[in-house]
């Protein structure tokens, strides 16, 4: 909690406080306030320096100072609603976990076209017609008729 209010203390002492409250409003602090996963990363970015932003409109920060090592670089998803990891294309993933220190921007340019594949996230789990489901599985539209199935009942011996 400290940390978030020096962090909004300085970002007043270097912006001042009319020109603060406009970014604050511009950035949609005010309308992140319902999601705490999303107030917390908008506080978060207080300081930081945008690296850069990929395909999909995600956007990636850095934050050298007042930060511990491991937890100075972050993503804030473009599609707010349902955010995850596969969001993240290779590029981008190889920079968040310390692989390269070069960016996505920058490793796209460096790599040859012909062998790069456009990235999709995964969607396992996001809705009934993206998710698989067995031939037996209850929501399988196509689902097997169980009614000829007869369950098995053992013979009673009766003892004489």
């Amino acid at each position: 909690m400290a940390a978030v209010v020096r962090s909004v203390w300085q970002g007043i002492r270097e912006k001042g406080l009319t020109n603060f409250l406009r970014y604050a409003r511009e950035e949609g602090y005010l309308k992140c306030l319902g999601d705490g996963n999303l107030l917390q990363t908008k506080i978060h970015n207080i300081g930081a320096t945008l690296v850069g932003v990929d395909t999909f409109g995600n956007k990636y920060y850095e934050k050298l100072h007042d930060t511990q090592y491991g937890r100075h670089r972050w993503v804030e998803y473009a599609d707010k609603g349902r955010y995850n990891a596969s969001q993240v294309p290779a590029e981008w993933h190889g920079w968040l976990h310390h692989i390269t220190d070069s960016t996505g921007d920058k490793l796209l340019e460096e790599k040859t076209k012909k062998f790069i594949r456009e990235h999709r996230q995964n969607y396992t789990g996001q809705g009934d017609d993206l998710i698989y489901h067995s031939k037996g599985h209850a929501l399988n539209p196509g689902q097997r008729d169980w009614t000829r199935y007869q369950p098995w009942e053992p013979k009673k011996e009766e003892a004489s």
